[in-house]
């Protein structure tokens, strides 16, 4: 099995606490809520959002995705930080065994902050992943990002 890191940042002027809770701690209630033409729904199927949770997201009818399922590993709301592991869905499961995402929201300057993410993709075999294999869900979890912080610097007292 080989293992393909990506890395990508960006920042916002958004407080990290309040991307951290629309992003990673209610990202169930919100997104489905602000962006309904690509996400339907985002549903526990174990637990309760904490760490050994498993929730499925399921995407707007006429995408080419149907579902995504992931398993949080690890959840820091003191330094922001999640870890979790895409374990099931109908995307390129024929090369890939399983994503590991680490995403942390740090201060920068003006009370806004970096968002880093950190994807591991661990391939089937030695199978090789290239990048125009992932740049669609690149691009498509950076929209999702850009949503959600013009939703929040629209509405200055969701999660303040």
């Amino acid at each position: 099995m080989g293992v393909t890191t990506y890395t990508q940042e960006f920042t916002t002027p958004v407080a990290p606490s309040r991307m951290f809770m629309a992003l990673i701690i209610d990202s169930h209630n919100l997104i489905p809520k602000i962006a309904p033409q690509g996400i339907k729904s985002i549903e526990f199927v174990e637990g309760d959002g904490g760490v050994g949770s498993i929730k499925v997201t399921n995407f707007a009818e006429g995408g080419h995705l149907k579902f995504l399922k992931h398993k949080i590993d690890s959840l820091d709301t003191e330094n922001m930080m999640c870890k979790y592991t895409l374990i099931e869905g109908d995307v390129i499961f024929d090369k890939i065994e399983s994503v590991v995402y680490e995403v942390q929201f740090s201060a920068s300057g003006n009370s806004g902050c970096v968002c880093k993410m950190t994807s591991e993709y661990h391939t089937k075999g030695d199978m090789e992943l290239k990048e125009e294999d992932i740049k669609q869900g690149k691009e498509k979890a950076m929209g999702l990002y850009k949503v959600v912080e013009e939703y929040l610097m629209a509405n200055p007292d969701v999660y303040a």
